[in-house]
């Protein structure tokens, strides 16, 4: 079969149409904050709204979609999002340099919520909109929330899904997969306004809690302070952290939830793991911090706040954990790579295939002394099919390969090791602040445009989860 170019560029159509959408937000707020900067979101929507129609208009013939599509759509939406969103930093000289307004852009829609800015305060309050909400769009996925309205035929949509969600494997939640996209979307918008009216309670303004949830639900951590959320009360910094931790929870446990199956919602293995490590961790730093911070109570809500958004890969702080001691730091390192739960808003390995990875291991070092039994890896008291530890493997070594590839290429610029390691860690598992000079109090301004090109490159292989983008690569893909 050949590929379907005519499809895929019919489905960047509407991409395109859905950012001109997207774009009016910043826009209403530069209208209710008197700011000349909503002329370049509005013209940015004018733009994307003007090509999305034109290309909209040549409806294809044929519109199967098999799963090469489906990755290449995905890799293509995410780039052109990405570009065009880059647009209103360049037009409104916010961000003058195209290749650090991409870079920032990169960095929203994959929740990465790495930057170049030093001051981000001093960006217009739209700007700082459009920032948040690149995060809320690209937590659930761009084309999950365009299933959710456009009509596409049945088993493409799935390819669509497949190709853009985290984790191992992805089961429809219902039946039929445009259901599926408007349950996870209710979920996303539910949690999301939940968060936003506790920050409000609490005593947050308007602005600052809606840009905040926007965050915390994508997961991504573009604060609109210098100090992230360091000047926030303790009460808002725990709700903050709490959100964080429940959106990188599987969306599967609270769609079984939601639907009173409870005995399988807590058969799920992964969530177990994933609460337990969070427990671990903030028992560990919160030990090891307790001679920097005032109070125990202190401690502890630092430890929780700062484990909650490393793990889930928000990126959130509210101390420069650069500061912690050595042990902290490695532990906060290592739930870099670990992340969040497949299915959720985070970024990472995730927690699914680590657990596969250990079964997997147990199960040869058992047939190294057993050669003639029969082992056989399970989870959530299911059989794992082997072509998903096949998966499982294979992401790990080709994400090993690119991850060491991307440091060398980093390097180039001559930084120290753990600044050259935790930016690209940073980047590729979408966390946002690394160590040394990336850390939380630092930015990524300083690199070359070259490294800055690899650490886009890491952003978007991290949340696409690295085969959609390398697929681009492909001469075999493309071939008709």
């Amino acid at each position: 079969m050949g590929m379907n170019i005519a499809m895929v560029v019919f489905i960047l159509g509407w991409v395109l149409s859905f950012e001109a959408l997207f774009l009016l937000l910043p826009v209403l707020t530069a209208l209710i904050y008197h700011e000349s900067a909503g002329w370049s979101f509005l013209l940015t929507a004018g733009i994307c709204l003007f090509l999305g129609v034109l290309i909209t208009r040549f409806k294809p013939k044929k519109k199967a979609l098999y799963a090469r599509e489906g990755f290449i759509i995905v890799s293509l939406s995410w780039i052109v999002l990405s570009v065009f969103g880059a647009l209103p930093f360049v037009f409104s000289g916010t961000i003058p340099h195209f290749m650090d307004a991409l870079f920032e852009s990169v960095s929203g829609f994959t929740t990465t919520g790495a930057t170049i800015l030093s001051d981000v305060e001093a960006l217009p309050k739209s700007c700082l909109m459009w920032r948040a909400f690149s995060h809320w769009v690209g937590g659930m996925g761009v084309l999950v929330f365009i299933m959710a309205f456009l009509p596409l035929s049945g088993a493409g949509n799935m390819n669509l899904m497949r190709a853009e969600s985290t984790g191992p494997s992805v089961s429809k939640l219902v039946p039929r997969v445009r259901k599926t996209a408007v349950l996870l979307y209710a979920m996303y918008m539910a949690m999301t306004l939940l968060e936003f009216v506790c920050l409000l309670i609490a005593k947050m303004s308007f602005f600052d809690a809606l840009c905040t949830a926007f965050s915390t639900a994508g997961t991504g951590g573009f604060g609109i302070r210098n100090d992230s959320i360091g000047s926030y009360s303790p009460v808002l910094q725990i709700i903050i952290a709490v959100f964080a931790m429940l959106f990188g929870v599987n969306f599967s446990f609270y769609f079984l939830l939601l639907s009173r199956r409870f005995r399988e919602a807590f058969q799920i293995t992964e969530v177990w793991i994933y609460f337990g490590i969070i427990l671990i961790s903030v028992s560990t730093i919160a030990m090891n911090i307790i001679a920097m911070t005032d109070s125990a109570g202190d401690a502890v809500r630092h430890a929780f706040f700062t484990v909650s958004s490393i793990i889930t890969t928000t990126g959130f702080s509210t101390l420069d954990f650069g500061q912690f001691p050595i042990l902290s730091q490695t532990i906060l390192v290592v739930l870099m790579f670990i992340g969040a739960c497949a299915g959720s808003t985070g970024g990472g390995i995730k927690v699914s295939r680590l657990i596969i990875l250990v079964k997997t291991m147990i199960k040869e070092i058992h047939i190294q002394i057993h050669p003639k039994q029969i082992q056989k890896v399970k989870l959530n008291g299911h059989l794992i099919p082997h072509e998903v530890v096949r998966a499982v493997n294979t992401y790990m070594a080709v994400y090993l390969l690119f991850f060491v590839a991307s440091v060398i290429a980093v390097s180039f610029d001559n930084y120290d090791t753990t600044t050259t390691f935790t930016a690209v860690a940073a980047t590729i598992n979408n966390i946002g602040p690394g160590l040394e000079m990336v850390g939380p109090a630092g930015n990524f301004g300083f690199f070359s445009v070259f490294a800055k090109g690899v650490l886009i490159l890491d952003m978007l292989a991290g949340r696409l989860e690295l085969f959609p983008i390398l697929l681009l690569f492909s001469p075999a893909a493309w071939k008709k």
